[in-house]
């Protein structure tokens, strides 16, 4: 096991290193800088003066050199949009609402999607089982932001019963919420039942009916921990994809995330916050991706990893 986290930080390493170099070059590649357009119209001089005092008219490589020490250092630099405060600050002050509100949205989900899913395998192609089918394809067909205008139609527009933006009250969170649980409520809803079934039928299960043990100890003590390790595989990523913030989720209902800074960082060519958030979500992802192999490892002692079965 410890080779093979060895090896796996290695590869983490690796892949950070290589993720930062094709984006640093392909945000330089795009025509335009941080100080063309029509938005921040400055002579010639003055954007000469403003690029050279950020480095920018250094070679690419010297740039990316010089950013990649500072990312070593846990300095990410001034954001362009916010030269007050350091990207860092940032960043911590943009990180709750997405935490809060893609957080519970995925536990909320979660916890939905596994009873679904679960109810669905033991009452097979019965209407149980079609309710389910049908909720987890529209939940992973319909795009979210089609989802998130729904609810604001629906519970905002016609019932008034919830605002349709922001974050600042508790009971404004509920539709951001709604929104970030749908698609983690209908991948649960599969994985479970797929797994909940294949488990049905393995043969250990007839072996523990014979012996006399209840339907539901063989449910929750044997079947559900055997068919947890697909869903494991599930949460973290998941959990991770959403807490970093939803683009459209977080536009809809006009939260101030993480998701609002990825197209300001996009359209003003905000190459420190841009490279930031990017190398924050590929770091956070390879981490995920690591724990949830080492969880693999230890819901099921059979699996080896770095060593001889």
């Amino acid at each position: 096991m410890i080779t093979y986290i060895a090896k796996r930080a290695a590869s983490i390493l690796l892949t950070f290193i290589t993720v930062s170099v094709i984006v640093f070059l392909m945000m330089h590649a795009v025509p335009g800088g941080p100080f063309d357009g029509n938005d921040m119209p400055v002579s010639k001089e003055v954007r000469d003066k403003l690029m050279a005092s950020l480095g920018l008219d250094k070679p690419l490589y010297v740039q990316y050199f010089k950013y990649m020490w500072g990312v070593f250092h846990f300095d990410f630099g001034v954001p362009f949009q916010s030269p007050g405060e350091t990207v860092v600050h940032l960043l911590g002050r943009a990180w709750p609402p997405s935490l809060v509100l893609g957080g519970l949205g995925v536990l909320i989900g979660a916890l939905l999607g596994i009873l679904l899913g679960i109810a669905a395998a033991l009452r097979r192609n019965s209407w149980i089982d079609y309710v389910a089918s049908t909720f987890a394809t529209l939940g992973l067909s319909i795009p979210v932001f089609v989802i998130s205008m729904m609810l604001i139609l629906m519970f905002a527009v016609f019932l008034g019963w919830l605002p349709a933006k922001g974050w600042d009250k508790p009971h404004s969170w509920f539709l951001p919420i709604a929104a970030y649980a749908m698609i983690p409520t209908a991948t649960y809803a599969r994985y479970t039942r797929s797994a909940m079934l294949d488990v049905l039928n393995k043969p250990f299960v007839t072996v523990l009916r014979a012996k006399g043990l209840s339907e539901r100890r063989i449910v929750f003590q044997h079947v559900l921990r055997n068919a947890a390790l697909p869903m494991v595989a599930v949460f973290l990523p998941m959990f991770i994809g959403t807490a970093t913030g939803s683009i459209f989720v977080e536009a809809m209902f006009r939260v101030p995330g993480l998701g609002a800074y990825f197209v300001s960082s996009i359209t003003l060519r905000d190459y420190p916050l841009e490279m930031a958030l990017i190398l924050m979500i590929t770091m956070m992802f390879c981490v995920a991706y690591l724990l949830t192999d080492i969880v693999y490892a230890l819901l099921n002692p059979r699996i080896r990893h770095g060593g001889k079965p």
